[in-house]
């Protein structure tokens, strides 16, 4: 298959999967973290059973790895603030309390999953002390509604 065969079959499959999956979630690090979670953290690669029907493994992988990269760097285009607003809106979609999500988030370093392998170490060291900073201020906000009451 020659370059811009693949790049039409990556393109096919990166719609499809932004069209299908990705459309419905509301915030960049739930897109993020739901990218990140079809990669299988023993061999790198990504994989997606619906998207299998139709495509061979490895265009797959290389479609939702170069969609990681992308999602991550759009992440890390934002803001400070926004990134914590992102946050907040991720978590207020999960069935618990966003203090205690943060704070089990912090305790098994799950950010780290997050970040696609091969990203270079400035980029993974900006977006672990980003995501660090705003899980550790929304832990410490349970802290501080106790303390107050």
């Amino acid at each position: 298959m020659n370059s811009l065969e693949r790049f039409e079959q990556n393109r096919r499959i990166v719609e499809r999967y932004t069209s299908e999956w990705l459309a419905g979630i509301d915030s960049d690090v739930g897109r993020l973290a739901h990218v990140s979670m079809l990669r299988d953290v023993s061999s790198g690669r990504y994989v997606h059973p619906f998207l299998e029907e139709s495509f061979s493994k490895t265009a797959i992988h290389e479609a939702l790895q170069y969609c990681h990269e992308e999602l991550f760097q759009r992440t890390l285009e934002c803001s400070l603030e926004l990134q914590e607003w992102d946050l907040r809106a991720y978590f207020a979609g999960i069935d618990a309390s966003p203090e205690d999500i943060a704070a089990r988030w912090l305790e098994i370093e799950f950010p780290r999953t997050l970040v696609p392998f091969g990203a270079p170490s400035y980029l993974r060291d900006l977006f672990l002390s980003n995501t660090t900073l705003i899980l550790s201020l929304i832990a410490a906000e349970h802290v501080s509604q106790t303390t107050a009451a």
